[in-house]
Protein backbone atom coordinates (compact mmCIF):
# COMPACT_ATOMS: atom_id res chain seq x y z
CA UNK A 1 0.00 0.00 0.00
CA UNK A 2 1.34 3.44 -0.95
CA UNK A 3 2.10 5.72 1.97
CA UNK A 4 1.99 9.48 1.52
CA UNK A 5 3.30 12.28 3.70
CA UNK A 6 1.87 15.77 3.44
CA UNK A 7 3.91 18.84 4.42
CA UNK A 8 1.72 21.86 5.12
CA UNK A 9 2.84 25.38 6.02
CA UNK A 10 0.04 27.14 7.99
CA UNK A 11 -0.72 30.72 6.94
CA UNK A 12 1.56 30.31 3.96
CA UNK A 13 1.55 33.97 2.75
CA UNK A 14 2.71 35.04 6.22
CA UNK A 15 5.35 32.30 6.48
CA UNK A 16 6.74 33.20 3.03
CA UNK A 17 7.04 36.86 4.01
CA UNK A 18 8.69 36.08 7.36
CA UNK A 19 11.16 33.84 5.55
CA UNK A 20 12.35 36.91 3.65
CA UNK A 21 12.02 39.30 6.61
CA UNK A 22 12.63 37.23 9.76
CA UNK A 23 13.07 40.37 11.86
CA UNK A 24 9.26 40.87 11.68
CA UNK A 25 8.51 37.59 13.47
CA UNK A 26 7.99 39.21 16.89
CA UNK A 27 6.17 42.27 15.51
CA UNK A 28 2.45 42.87 15.03
CA UNK A 29 2.35 42.10 11.31
CA UNK A 30 -0.57 41.45 8.97
CA UNK A 31 -0.45 40.23 5.38
CA UNK A 32 -3.10 41.99 3.29
CA UNK A 33 -4.49 41.34 -0.14
CA UNK A 34 -6.12 43.93 -2.39
CA UNK A 35 -5.76 47.68 -2.76
CA UNK A 36 -7.47 50.67 -1.18
CA UNK A 37 -10.82 49.94 0.42
CA UNK A 38 -10.69 46.35 -0.81
CA UNK A 39 -7.55 45.53 1.18
CA UNK A 40 -8.24 42.81 3.74
CA UNK A 41 -6.18 40.69 6.11
CA UNK A 42 -5.30 37.15 5.03
CA UNK A 43 -2.87 36.25 7.83
CA UNK A 44 -1.30 37.81 10.93
CA UNK A 45 1.51 37.08 13.37
CA UNK A 46 0.85 35.75 16.87
CA UNK A 47 1.36 39.16 18.45
CA UNK A 48 -1.24 40.70 16.12
CA UNK A 49 -3.69 37.85 16.67
CA UNK A 50 -3.52 38.40 20.42
CA UNK A 51 -4.72 41.96 19.81
CA UNK A 52 -7.77 40.73 17.87
CA UNK A 53 -6.44 40.82 14.29
CA UNK A 54 -7.69 37.89 12.23
CA UNK A 55 -8.21 36.94 8.61
CA UNK A 56 -11.15 38.60 6.89
CA UNK A 57 -10.85 42.02 8.55
CA UNK A 58 -10.42 44.99 6.27
CA UNK A 59 -7.20 46.92 6.67
CA UNK A 60 -9.15 49.89 8.05
CA UNK A 61 -10.80 47.68 10.68
CA UNK A 62 -7.46 46.14 11.63
CA UNK A 63 -5.80 49.54 12.05
CA UNK A 64 -8.71 50.75 14.18
CA UNK A 65 -8.02 47.85 16.56
CA UNK A 66 -4.21 48.17 16.40
CA UNK A 67 -3.00 51.53 15.00
CA UNK A 68 0.66 50.43 15.00
CA UNK A 69 -0.07 47.35 12.93
CA UNK A 70 2.59 46.65 10.26
CA UNK A 71 0.91 45.79 6.97
CA UNK A 72 2.62 43.97 4.11
CA UNK A 73 1.00 43.08 0.81
CA UNK A 74 1.14 39.55 -0.55
CA UNK A 75 4.47 39.09 -2.33
CA UNK A 76 4.23 36.78 -5.33
CA UNK A 77 8.00 36.39 -5.60
CA UNK A 78 8.39 35.54 -1.90
CA UNK A 79 5.60 32.97 -2.05
CA UNK A 80 6.92 31.36 -5.22
CA UNK A 81 10.45 30.95 -3.83
CA UNK A 82 9.09 29.69 -0.50
CA UNK A 83 7.04 27.05 -2.34
CA UNK A 84 10.13 26.02 -4.31
CA UNK A 85 12.11 25.73 -1.07
CA UNK A 86 9.36 23.51 0.40
CA UNK A 87 9.45 21.27 -2.67
CA UNK A 88 13.23 21.01 -2.49
CA UNK A 89 12.98 19.87 1.13
CA UNK A 90 10.48 17.20 0.07
CA UNK A 91 12.83 15.99 -2.69
CA UNK A 92 15.46 15.13 -0.08
CA UNK A 93 13.14 12.43 1.29
CA UNK A 94 11.75 10.97 -1.93
CA UNK A 95 12.08 11.58 -5.69
CA UNK A 96 8.30 11.28 -6.08
CA UNK A 97 6.60 14.44 -4.86
CA UNK A 98 3.55 16.44 -5.96
CA UNK A 99 3.10 20.19 -5.75
CA UNK A 100 -0.40 20.58 -4.26
CA UNK A 101 -0.55 24.38 -4.20
CA UNK A 102 0.34 27.10 -1.73
CA UNK A 103 2.28 25.63 1.16
CA UNK A 104 1.28 21.99 0.53
CA UNK A 105 3.34 19.14 -0.92
CA UNK A 106 2.70 15.38 -1.03
CA UNK A 107 5.61 12.92 -0.70
CA UNK A 108 5.54 9.26 -1.65
CA UNK A 109 7.42 7.70 1.28
CA UNK A 110 6.96 4.08 0.23
CA UNK A 111 10.27 2.26 0.62
CA UNK A 112 11.85 4.72 3.07
CA UNK A 113 11.61 2.24 5.94
CA UNK A 114 15.28 1.34 5.46
CA UNK A 115 16.33 4.94 6.18
CA UNK A 116 14.03 5.80 9.10
CA UNK A 117 13.11 3.56 12.05
CA UNK A 118 9.48 4.72 11.95
CA UNK A 119 7.13 6.99 10.06
CA UNK A 120 7.08 9.34 13.02
CA UNK A 121 10.87 9.76 12.85
CA UNK A 122 10.56 10.55 9.14
CA UNK A 123 7.88 13.15 9.82
CA UNK A 124 9.97 14.80 12.54
CA UNK A 125 12.99 14.89 10.21
CA UNK A 126 10.86 16.56 7.51
CA UNK A 127 9.61 19.18 9.99
CA UNK A 128 13.19 19.92 11.09
CA UNK A 129 14.29 20.24 7.46
CA UNK A 130 11.50 22.75 6.79
CA UNK A 131 12.52 24.75 9.86
CA UNK A 132 16.08 24.87 8.48
CA UNK A 133 14.87 26.74 5.37
CA UNK A 134 12.69 29.12 7.40
CA UNK A 135 9.30 27.46 6.89
CA UNK A 136 7.36 26.24 9.97
CA UNK A 137 5.57 23.15 8.65
CA UNK A 138 3.26 20.43 9.91
CA UNK A 139 3.31 16.85 8.69
CA UNK A 140 0.65 14.18 8.29
CA UNK A 141 1.08 10.62 6.99
CA UNK A 142 -1.63 8.37 5.56
CA UNK A 143 -2.40 6.17 2.56
CA UNK A 144 -4.43 8.83 0.71
CA UNK A 145 -3.84 12.46 -0.16
CA UNK A 146 -6.99 13.70 1.58
CA UNK A 147 -6.25 11.88 4.83
CA UNK A 148 -2.60 12.98 4.78
CA UNK A 149 -3.53 16.63 4.14
CA UNK A 150 -6.17 16.71 6.89
CA UNK A 151 -3.75 14.99 9.29
CA UNK A 152 -1.20 17.73 8.51
CA UNK A 153 -3.78 20.42 9.28
CA UNK A 154 -4.23 19.19 12.85
CA UNK A 155 -2.40 21.29 15.46
CA UNK A 156 -0.70 18.27 17.02
CA UNK A 157 2.03 17.47 14.51
CA UNK A 158 3.02 15.02 13.26
CA UNK A 159 -0.18 12.98 12.95
CA UNK A 160 0.04 9.42 11.64
CA UNK A 161 -3.03 7.63 10.23
CA UNK A 162 -2.59 3.86 10.49
CA UNK A 163 -2.70 1.78 7.32
CA UNK A 164 -6.30 1.01 6.38
CA UNK A 165 -7.67 3.47 8.93
CA UNK A 166 -8.22 6.36 6.50
CA UNK A 167 -11.99 5.84 6.15
CA UNK A 168 -12.48 5.78 9.95
CA UNK A 169 -10.25 8.85 10.32
CA UNK A 170 -12.26 10.82 7.73
CA UNK A 171 -15.76 9.62 8.72
CA UNK A 172 -16.58 12.15 11.51
CA UNK A 173 -15.25 15.15 9.56
CA UNK A 174 -17.66 17.62 7.88
CA UNK A 175 -18.16 17.47 4.13
CA UNK A 176 -16.41 20.79 3.65
CA UNK A 177 -13.13 18.93 4.19
CA UNK A 178 -13.66 17.22 0.85
CA UNK A 179 -13.57 20.64 -0.87
CA UNK A 180 -16.35 19.73 -3.31
CA UNK A 181 -17.56 21.98 -6.08
CA UNK A 182 -20.36 24.39 -5.19
CA UNK A 183 -23.04 22.51 -7.16
CA UNK A 184 -22.07 19.19 -5.60
CA UNK A 185 -22.04 20.73 -2.12
CA UNK A 186 -25.60 22.02 -2.55
CA UNK A 187 -26.74 18.61 -3.79
CA UNK A 188 -25.12 16.79 -0.88
CA UNK A 189 -26.75 19.22 1.54
CA UNK A 190 -30.20 18.54 0.01
CA UNK A 191 -29.57 14.85 0.54
CA UNK A 192 -29.19 15.55 4.25
CA UNK A 193 -25.54 14.52 4.44
CA UNK A 194 -23.41 16.23 7.08
CA UNK A 195 -20.21 14.14 7.35
CA UNK A 196 -17.73 12.39 5.10
CA UNK A 197 -18.65 9.03 6.63
CA UNK A 198 -22.28 9.41 5.60
CA UNK A 199 -21.21 10.02 1.99
CA UNK A 200 -18.87 6.99 2.10
CA UNK A 201 -21.76 4.71 3.15
CA UNK A 202 -23.83 5.56 0.06
CA UNK A 203 -23.59 3.24 -2.96
CA UNK A 204 -20.87 4.38 -5.33
CA UNK A 205 -22.97 3.76 -8.43
CA UNK A 206 -25.85 5.88 -7.10
CA UNK A 207 -23.55 8.83 -6.28
CA UNK A 208 -21.84 8.59 -9.70
CA UNK A 209 -25.22 8.44 -11.48
CA UNK A 210 -26.43 11.65 -9.85
CA UNK A 211 -23.19 13.68 -9.63
CA UNK A 212 -21.17 12.26 -12.52
CA UNK A 213 -17.41 11.77 -12.45
CA UNK A 214 -17.02 14.43 -9.73
CA UNK A 215 -19.30 12.44 -7.45
CA UNK A 216 -17.29 9.26 -8.09
CA UNK A 217 -14.07 11.05 -7.14
CA UNK A 218 -15.66 12.47 -3.95
CA UNK A 219 -16.91 9.03 -3.00
CA UNK A 220 -13.44 7.53 -3.49
CA UNK A 221 -11.87 10.29 -1.37
CA UNK A 222 -14.47 9.81 1.38
CA UNK A 223 -13.50 6.11 1.57
CA UNK A 224 -9.80 6.98 1.92
CA UNK A 225 -8.91 6.07 -1.68
CA UNK A 226 -7.12 8.47 -4.03
CA UNK A 227 -9.17 8.96 -7.22
CA UNK A 228 -6.05 10.27 -9.01
CA UNK A 229 -2.46 9.04 -8.69
CA UNK A 230 0.41 11.13 -7.42
CA UNK A 231 1.67 13.51 -10.12
CA UNK A 232 5.50 13.62 -9.81
CA UNK A 233 7.25 16.96 -10.14
CA UNK A 234 10.27 17.32 -12.39
CA UNK A 235 13.52 18.85 -11.20
CA UNK A 236 13.62 22.65 -11.71
CA UNK A 237 16.25 23.99 -14.16
CA UNK A 238 17.17 26.84 -11.80
CA UNK A 239 16.80 28.23 -8.28
CA UNK A 240 15.08 31.56 -7.59
CA UNK A 241 14.95 34.04 -4.74
CA UNK A 242 13.54 37.55 -4.63
CA UNK A 243 11.01 39.90 -3.11
CA UNK A 244 9.12 43.14 -3.63
CA UNK A 245 10.49 46.05 -1.61
CA UNK A 246 8.30 48.15 0.64
CA UNK A 247 10.03 51.39 -0.46
CA UNK A 248 12.04 52.19 -3.62
CA UNK A 249 15.81 52.06 -3.10
CA UNK A 250 18.13 54.56 -4.78
CA UNK A 251 21.44 53.69 -3.03
CA UNK A 252 23.55 50.60 -3.55
CA UNK A 253 24.38 49.69 0.07
CA UNK A 254 20.76 49.27 1.28
CA UNK A 255 20.04 47.07 -1.72
CA UNK A 256 23.11 44.92 -1.06
CA UNK A 257 22.02 44.54 2.58
CA UNK A 258 18.70 43.02 1.45
CA UNK A 259 20.35 41.07 -1.38
CA UNK A 260 22.75 39.45 1.09
CA UNK A 261 19.86 37.75 2.92
CA UNK A 262 18.34 36.55 -0.37
CA UNK A 263 21.68 35.16 -1.56
CA UNK A 264 22.12 33.40 1.78
CA UNK A 265 18.76 31.65 1.33
CA UNK A 266 19.71 30.79 -2.25
CA UNK A 267 23.06 29.32 -1.17
CA UNK A 268 21.38 27.14 1.47
CA UNK A 269 18.94 25.78 -1.10
CA UNK A 270 21.79 25.01 -3.51
CA UNK A 271 23.72 23.25 -0.75
CA UNK A 272 20.61 21.29 0.19
CA UNK A 273 20.50 19.88 -3.35
CA UNK A 274 24.27 19.44 -3.72
CA UNK A 275 24.62 22.16 -6.36
CA UNK A 276 26.56 25.39 -6.76
CA UNK A 277 25.81 28.53 -8.77
CA UNK A 278 27.40 28.61 -12.23
CA UNK A 279 25.54 31.66 -13.56
CA UNK A 280 23.66 34.30 -11.58
CA UNK A 281 20.87 36.22 -13.28
CA UNK A 282 19.62 39.43 -11.64
CA UNK A 283 16.36 41.15 -12.55
CA UNK A 284 15.57 44.53 -10.97
CA UNK A 285 12.06 45.98 -10.96
CA UNK A 286 12.34 49.71 -11.53
CA UNK A 287 10.08 52.57 -10.49
CA UNK A 288 7.64 53.53 -11.94
CA UNK A 289 7.67 50.89 -14.66
CA UNK A 290 10.47 48.87 -16.16
CA UNK A 291 13.03 46.15 -15.61
CA UNK A 292 16.81 45.84 -15.64
CA UNK A 293 18.14 42.33 -16.32
CA UNK A 294 21.76 41.32 -15.81
CA UNK A 295 23.67 38.03 -16.02
CA UNK A 296 26.93 37.21 -14.25
CA UNK A 297 28.90 34.19 -15.44
CA UNK A 298 31.07 32.76 -12.69
CA UNK A 299 34.48 31.29 -13.60
CA UNK A 300 33.77 28.41 -11.23
CA UNK A 301 30.53 27.14 -9.62
CA UNK A 302 30.24 28.55 -6.10
CA UNK A 303 27.96 28.78 -3.09
CA UNK A 304 29.96 31.53 -1.38
CA UNK A 305 27.57 34.39 -0.58
CA UNK A 306 30.36 36.94 -0.18
CA UNK A 307 31.69 36.14 -3.64
CA UNK A 308 28.29 36.50 -5.34
CA UNK A 309 27.53 39.71 -3.43
CA UNK A 310 30.88 41.20 -4.50
CA UNK A 311 30.18 40.32 -8.13
CA UNK A 312 26.76 41.99 -7.91
CA UNK A 313 28.31 45.11 -6.38
CA UNK A 314 30.91 45.33 -9.13
CA UNK A 315 28.27 44.80 -11.81
CA UNK A 316 25.98 47.52 -10.46
CA UNK A 317 28.88 49.93 -9.88
CA UNK A 318 29.95 49.43 -13.48
CA UNK A 319 26.46 50.23 -14.79
CA UNK A 320 23.82 51.70 -12.47
CA UNK A 321 20.13 50.76 -12.99
CA UNK A 322 19.20 54.39 -13.68
CA UNK A 323 15.96 54.35 -11.64
CA UNK A 324 14.79 53.48 -8.10
CA UNK A 325 14.54 49.74 -7.43
CA UNK A 326 11.22 48.40 -6.11
CA UNK A 327 11.94 44.67 -6.31
CA UNK A 328 14.47 42.10 -7.39
CA UNK A 329 14.83 38.48 -8.39
CA UNK A 330 17.92 36.24 -8.35
CA UNK A 331 18.08 33.16 -10.58
CA UNK A 332 20.94 30.72 -9.98
CA UNK A 333 21.75 28.32 -12.82
CA UNK A 334 22.98 25.22 -10.95
CA UNK A 335 26.05 23.09 -11.61
CA UNK A 336 28.13 20.61 -9.68
CA UNK A 337 30.72 22.28 -7.42
CA UNK A 338 34.24 22.22 -8.77
CA UNK A 339 36.81 20.35 -6.73
CA UNK A 340 39.76 22.44 -5.60
CA UNK A 341 43.25 21.05 -6.23
CA UNK A 342 44.90 20.30 -2.88
CA UNK A 343 48.63 20.33 -2.22
CA UNK A 344 50.35 17.92 0.13
CA UNK A 345 53.48 19.96 0.85
CA UNK A 346 53.11 23.32 -0.86
CA UNK A 347 50.76 26.23 -0.08
CA UNK A 348 47.03 25.82 -0.47
CA UNK A 349 45.71 26.36 -3.98
CA UNK A 350 43.59 29.43 -4.74
CA UNK A 351 39.92 28.64 -4.14
CA UNK A 352 37.53 29.03 -7.12
CA UNK A 353 35.46 31.57 -5.13
CA UNK A 354 38.43 33.90 -4.57
CA UNK A 355 39.44 33.47 -8.19
CA UNK A 356 35.96 34.57 -9.34
CA UNK A 357 36.12 37.69 -7.16
CA UNK A 358 39.61 38.59 -8.40
CA UNK A 359 38.60 38.24 -12.05
CA UNK A 360 35.51 40.38 -11.48
CA UNK A 361 37.65 43.11 -9.91
CA UNK A 362 40.06 42.99 -12.86
CA UNK A 363 37.17 43.30 -15.32
CA UNK A 364 35.83 46.34 -13.46
CA UNK A 365 39.25 48.03 -13.62
CA UNK A 366 40.52 46.98 -17.07
CA UNK A 367 37.40 46.24 -19.08
CA UNK A 368 35.79 42.97 -20.10
CA UNK A 369 37.71 42.71 -23.38
CA UNK A 370 41.08 42.74 -21.58
CA UNK A 371 40.50 39.92 -19.11
CA UNK A 372 40.29 36.25 -19.99
CA UNK A 373 42.55 33.41 -20.97
CA UNK A 374 44.68 33.15 -24.14
CA UNK A 375 43.42 31.00 -26.95
CA UNK A 376 45.23 29.89 -30.07
CA UNK A 377 43.98 31.09 -33.44
CA UNK A 378 44.48 29.88 -36.98
CA UNK A 379 47.67 31.54 -38.21
CA UNK A 380 51.38 30.99 -38.93
CA UNK A 381 52.94 34.09 -37.40
CA UNK A 382 54.35 33.55 -33.89
CA UNK A 383 52.41 34.87 -30.88
CA UNK A 384 49.04 34.84 -32.60
CA UNK A 385 46.33 34.59 -29.90
CA UNK A 386 42.86 35.69 -28.88
CA UNK A 387 41.21 36.44 -25.51
CA UNK A 388 38.50 33.96 -24.51
CA UNK A 389 36.31 34.00 -21.36
CA UNK A 390 38.15 32.52 -18.41
CA UNK A 391 36.88 28.96 -18.08
CA UNK A 392 39.68 26.56 -17.14
CA UNK A 393 38.87 22.85 -17.37
CA UNK A 394 38.33 20.96 -14.11
CA UNK A 395 41.15 18.75 -12.81
CA UNK A 396 41.26 15.31 -14.46
CA UNK A 397 39.57 12.42 -12.71
CA UNK A 398 42.55 10.12 -13.33
CA UNK A 399 46.15 11.18 -12.77
CA UNK A 400 48.07 11.14 -16.05
CA UNK A 401 51.75 10.13 -16.13
CA UNK A 402 54.11 12.98 -17.12
CA UNK A 403 55.33 13.04 -20.67
CA UNK A 404 58.89 12.00 -21.31
CA UNK A 405 61.05 15.00 -22.25
CA UNK A 406 63.09 14.94 -25.44
CA UNK A 407 65.17 18.00 -24.66
CA UNK A 408 62.95 20.39 -26.60
CA UNK A 409 64.01 24.04 -26.70
CA UNK A 410 61.70 26.54 -25.06
CA UNK A 411 61.18 30.07 -26.38
CA UNK A 412 60.97 33.03 -24.02
CA UNK A 413 59.13 35.82 -25.82
CA UNK A 414 60.05 39.45 -25.07
CA UNK A 415 57.09 41.74 -24.44
CA UNK A 416 57.56 44.28 -25.87
CA UNK A 417 60.12 43.14 -28.46
CA UNK A 418 63.58 44.71 -28.25
CA UNK A 419 64.88 46.86 -31.14
CA UNK A 420 68.59 46.35 -31.98
CA UNK A 421 71.13 47.41 -34.56
CA UNK A 422 72.42 44.61 -36.80
CA UNK A 423 75.83 44.77 -38.55
CA UNK A 424 75.81 42.74 -41.76
CA UNK A 425 78.78 42.09 -44.04
CA UNK A 426 78.51 40.19 -47.36
CA UNK A 427 75.04 38.99 -46.38
CA UNK A 428 76.21 37.54 -43.08
CA UNK A 429 75.43 38.71 -39.54
CA UNK A 430 78.51 40.14 -37.84
CA UNK A 431 77.22 41.66 -34.57
CA UNK A 432 74.22 42.93 -32.64
CA UNK A 433 74.28 46.27 -30.87
CA UNK A 434 71.83 47.76 -28.41
CA UNK A 435 70.16 46.39 -25.31
CA UNK A 436 71.20 42.94 -26.56
CA UNK A 437 74.70 43.08 -28.05
CA UNK A 438 77.57 40.79 -28.96
CA UNK A 439 79.48 39.31 -31.87
CA UNK A 440 77.56 36.77 -33.87
CA UNK A 441 78.93 33.26 -33.49
CA UNK A 442 76.45 31.55 -35.82
CA UNK A 443 73.31 32.53 -37.70
CA UNK A 444 70.76 30.67 -39.77
CA UNK A 445 67.86 31.74 -41.90
CA UNK A 446 65.88 33.34 -43.28
CA UNK A 447 62.71 31.48 -42.39
CA UNK A 448 59.94 33.17 -44.43
CA UNK A 449 56.46 33.26 -42.92
CA UNK A 450 53.49 34.46 -44.98
CA UNK A 451 49.95 34.82 -43.69
CA UNK A 452 46.78 36.00 -45.32
CA UNK A 453 48.16 35.91 -48.86
CA UNK A 454 44.59 35.92 -50.16
CA UNK A 455 43.89 39.27 -48.49
CA UNK A 456 44.57 42.75 -49.83
CA UNK A 457 47.26 43.32 -47.19
CA UNK A 458 49.00 39.99 -46.53
CA UNK A 459 51.57 39.65 -43.75
CA UNK A 460 55.10 38.59 -44.69
CA UNK A 461 58.06 38.28 -42.35
CA UNK A 462 61.53 36.66 -42.44
CA UNK A 463 63.07 35.28 -39.27
CA UNK A 464 66.72 34.52 -38.41
CA UNK A 465 68.17 32.57 -35.54
CA UNK A 466 71.28 34.37 -34.27
CA UNK A 467 73.74 33.05 -31.67
CA UNK A 468 75.88 35.45 -29.65
CA UNK A 469 77.90 34.74 -26.47
CA UNK A 470 74.89 35.54 -24.25
CA UNK A 471 72.53 33.11 -26.01
CA UNK A 472 70.49 32.29 -29.13
CA UNK A 473 67.88 34.85 -30.22
CA UNK A 474 65.12 35.06 -32.81
CA UNK A 475 65.43 38.16 -35.02
CA UNK A 476 63.29 39.64 -37.74
CA UNK A 477 63.14 42.92 -39.63
CA UNK A 478 60.11 45.16 -39.78
CA UNK A 479 60.80 48.89 -40.05
CA UNK A 480 63.89 48.12 -37.98
CA UNK A 481 65.59 45.01 -36.66
CA UNK A 482 63.72 43.38 -33.79
CA UNK A 483 64.69 40.71 -31.27
CA UNK A 484 61.42 39.13 -30.14
CA UNK A 485 62.50 35.88 -28.38
CA UNK A 486 65.31 33.91 -26.80
CA UNK A 487 65.81 30.15 -26.97
CA UNK A 488 66.37 28.44 -23.62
Amino acid sequence: MTRLASLLVPMFPLAARLRSEPELLEEALAIVEGNGNNAHVVAATRRARRKGIHAGLSLAQARSILPKLIARGRDTECERTAQEALLEVAETFSPRIEDAGEGIVFIDISGTERHFPSERELALAAIRACDAVGLPARCGIASSKLAARIAAELPKSPTIVERGGEAAFLAPLPLVRLSPELDAAATLQRWGLTSIGELAHLPESEVATRLGELGRELHYAARGIDPRPLIPRGLPPDFREGMDLEWPLVALDPFLFIANAALDRLAKRLEFQGFACRRLELTLTLDPDGYDARAIDLPAPTRDVKTMLTLIRLELEKKAPGAPVTGFSFVAIPDRPRRAQLSLFGPAALSPEKLATTIARLISMLGEERVGMPQTVDGTLPDRYAIAPYDPPPPPDIARPPRKSRGLVAVRVFRPPIPVEVIVRDGHFIALKGEISGDVVLSSGPWPVEEGWWKETPSFREYWDVEIPSGVYRVYRDVEWIVDARYE
